[in-house]
Parts: structure tokens; sequence; C-alpha cells
């Protein structure tokens, strides 16, 4: 099996659906066998540019570890499903299990805020 990093760009009108869509993709990669070694949900974040006159965005985060078969289900998945707007699939070496520095650039601004009250 191989290592892959997908990147899912929601339509912010969907947030409230991500955590039923994340679970849907969880189970189709442990379906067959896969790993899910990390999984990260970043919010609501504004696009770099406007994709259909949308300027915000949710953005989501997994690493896992799948065969072809299923990686191509979750592709079809994120195809068809009007709620993705943009997807990236990335091929990895190795698992990554650490934070990614989204994540730790959010941990950080919340211990500077909570240093300030």
């Amino acid at each position: 099996m191989r290592h892959y990093e997908i990147t899912l760009i929601v339509h912010p009108d969907q947030s409230s659906q991500v955590t039923t869509m994340i679970e849907k993709y969880k189970e189709i990669i442990t379906a067959s066998g896969g790993n899910i070694h990390r999984e990260e949900d970043w919010g609501r974040k504004h696009l770099a540019y406007p994709i259909n006159k949308i300027y915000k965005a949710h953005y989501l985060m997994m690493n896992i570890e799948c065969d072809q078969e299923t990686l191509d289900k979750l592709n079809y998945n994120f195809r068809f499903n009007d709620a993705v707007l943009r997807n990236l699939i990335i091929s990895k070496s190795e698992a990554i299990s650490s934070p990614s520095i989204m994540m730790v650039k959010a941990e950080e601004d919340k211990e500077k805020v909570t240093e300030k009250v």
C-alpha cells in the first residue's frame, strides 16, 4: 500500500456536513484495509482566488495509506460530490502523523491569546 496526502476544499454552505463526509471517506479507506495516519480540519479560510463566486471555503487534510483501487473510489467520490470544490491527492514516500504547519500555527495563536487574557 502507498501513502497519500489528500487536501479537500469544501463549499462553505456545506461546512455542517463535513464530519459526515469525513466519516464516509474514512469508512471507504478502512473497509479495504487502509489506514488513516492524520486527519485535520483547518476550518473556513479565504480562498486565494474566487471559485464560482465563492470567496471562503472549508479546508480538510488527511494522510492515508491505501491501495490504488481505494484511491480511485475516493477520487470518484470527490469528483461527483457537489460540496467538494477542489481536491488534491499527493503521493508520499512515508506515513506522516505529526501535526501540519497549519495546525501548529493555530495552536501557537491559541496560546498567544490565552497569554494575553
